[in-house]
C-alpha cells in the first residue's frame, strides 16, 4: 500500500487519504499486538510452570503440616499411649 495520500486544494488530505491513514494505523496496531502476543506465547511455552512450582510447594507444605498435626493428636491420645506402653513392656519382658 502506498503511503502517498491524495491532497485537496486547501492542503488537507482527501477522504481516501484519511481512510488510508486510519487503515495504516490499524494495521500497525494489529502488528504490534500480534508481536506482543507472539512474544507472550513463546515465553509461556518456554517456562510454563515457573510460578506453579511455588504454589505447589505451598500446598504440599500446608498438607504436610496438617497431617503432622493429626498424627501428633493421635499419638498423644490415651489409647495410643496405652498401646505403645504395652508394646514396649512386652518387648522388654521377653528375655
Amino acid at each position: 500500500m502506498s503511503n502517498v495520500a491524495q491532497v485537496n486544494v486547501d492542503g488537507s488530505p482527501g477522504m481516501l487519504g484519511r481512510a488510508g491513514w486510519k487503515l495504516n494505523a490499524l494495521r500497525e496496531k494489529a502488528n504490534t499486538t500480534i508481536c506482543l502476543l507472539d512474544a507472550r506465547m513463546r515465553t509461556l511455552t518456554a517456562e510454563p510452570e515457573e510460578g506453579a512450582a511455588t504454589a505447589e510447594y505451598a500446598v504440599v507444605l500446608v498438607a504436610a503440616t496438617a497431617f503432622a498435626a493429626v498424627l501428633v493428636g493421635i499419638v498423644k491420645s490415651d489409647a495410643v499411649k496405652t498401646l505403645l506402653t504395652n508394646i514396649v513392656k512386652k518387648a522388654l519382658s521377653v528375655g
